[in-house]
């Protein structure tokens, strides 16, 4: 199953290594990892998408991740309410006399032209993986240049859904 792990870290040297060592170690897949400063000096998030294999191994991995040093704080935040975002740089083959059909059929994905040349354009997106994810595949037949990613990073809603037990009538 696919979970969402933010860890809170001091910002020092050596942090990501014994982090991302440790998940290696335990031999869990990491698909997406990435690294930010926060609103406090020297303290940095880390956002993981990675595999666990079963509930077990998901709270094995929590418990791992907080015995670490520097870790101050580890959540998964799979079964929250998030806000999760990815972005993407894509270049794609542009010759002049395409470009207006592809800027039509791009259109509903709202990406932005962040670079232009003779036959190639470079197009933003930002948004969910899958959202990215369809972008590619819609692009992909004009010719794929380059692509970069920068692996999603997440937020907790300050509005959580609250859980309400459901009614029977039917006992």
């Amino acid at each position: 199953m696919k979970r969402v792990i933010t860890v809170t870290v001091l910002n020092q040297s050596g942090v990501l290594n014994r982090v991302t060592g440790l998940l290696m170690k335990r031999q869990f897949n990491i698909e997406s990892i990435t690294v930010g400063h926060t609103e406090q000096a020297n303290v940095s998030k880390m956002t993981f998408v990675v595999h666990v294999a079963d509930e077990t191994k998901l709270e094995q991995l929590v418990k791992q991740l907080s015995k670490q040093i520097d870790v101050l704080k580890v959540n998964d935040i799979t079964e929250k309410s998030i806000v999760l975002r990815e972005l993407a740089l894509i270049k794609v083959v542009s010759p002049a006399n395409l470009r207006h059909e592809m800027n039509s059929i791009v259109e509903p994905f709202r990406p932005q032209i962040i670079d232009t040349s003779k036959n190639v354009v470079t197009y933003q997106v930002v948004g969910q993986p899958d959202k990215i994810d369809a972008f590619i595949e819609l692009i992909r037949p004009y010719g794929i240049k380059e692509l970069t990613r920068t692996g999603v990073t997440a937020s907790v809603r300050e509005s959580q859904p609250i859980e309400t037990p459901q009614l029977s009538i039917l006992k």
